[in-house]
């Protein structure tokens, strides 16, 4: 279950980060309570995992689940552009979280 919370989590910094463009500033309102929201469900799941998941795994997981996340928003809703070089070096960060949850020792 932790790895779960963990994974959404991950799915939730994305969504704050993609919400925190959108609100300019925190000039516009939905986009700013959205990103409170998804800010504090994010923190407090990553929390709640790290309960049964060793730091430096969650937290490494967690991050790069954002990282992915916010990049593949970024291609697709913003227009950023999605070169080989790119999609690549996420590819190389998509293979580390793998590789950090097959490693992760006896960790639930």
């Amino acid at each position: 279950m932790s790895w779960i919370v963990l994974i959404v989590s991950g799915v939730l910094e994305a969504v704050w980060a993609g919400a925190l463009t959108r609100s300019e500033g925190f000039t516009r309102l939905w986009p700013s309570v959205v990103f409170g929201v998804a800010l504090a469900l994010s923190m407090a799941g990553l929390g709640w995992s790290l309960r049964t998941i060793p730091l430096g795994t969650g937290y490494a997981v967690w991050v790069g689940i954002g990282v992915v996340g916010t990049a593949a928003y970024g291609i697709v809703a913003l227009g950023e552009p999605a070169t080989v070089a790119r999609v690549l070096c996420l590819v190389a960060i998509i293979a580390g979280i793998v590789g950090l949850k097959l490693t992760s020792g006896g960790a639930h």
